[in-house]
């Protein structure tokens, strides 16, 4: 595995951009290993895969974990506001960067990814496979 830091910052779209520079940089997988920093307007799906909530306030990222496969991302975030309440979600594009995010991406290069339907869960699930001979 090897590694990618990149900074984004204010008004940048946090998984948009995360998309963006794995496509830039023919990044098939990728897990994301840390992000720090704050968002002024969060887009989150809630668990339900129903509900989007978006709010425009300040909110400082506690956690932001998730794959990029072929340059779409499967993030999960948890954001906290000004009194230290938590919320978190399926990341959507909508999130905006507030003054910055720190980001750092583990590229795996020994697998590739694709996606298939999964009767079980109603989804295009990711699968992983190991490239032979690494």
């Amino acid at each position: 595995m090897r590694e990618l830091a990149f900074r984004l910052r204010r008004g940048d779209d946090l998984r948009q951009s995360i998309e963006e520079k794995c496509k830039e940089l023919h990044i098939n997988t990728a897990v994301v290993l840390s992000g720090v920093g704050c968002v002024y307007r969060m887009k989150i799906r809630l668990a339900n895969a129903v509900e989007y909530l978006e709010r425009e306030e300040d909110f400082e990222i506690v956690s932001l974990t998730g794959t990029v496969s072929r340059g779409k991302a499967h993030i999960h975030v948890s954001l906290a506001d000004d009194s230290g309440n938590c919320i978190g979600g399926h990341l959507e594009k909508g999130c905006l960067i507030n003054t910055t995010c720190e980001l750092v991406l583990g590229i795996l290069e020994e697998y590739e990814t694709k996606r298939e339907f999964d009767p079980e869960s109603g989804y295009d699930e990711i699968v992983f496979s190991r490239i032979k001979g690494r």
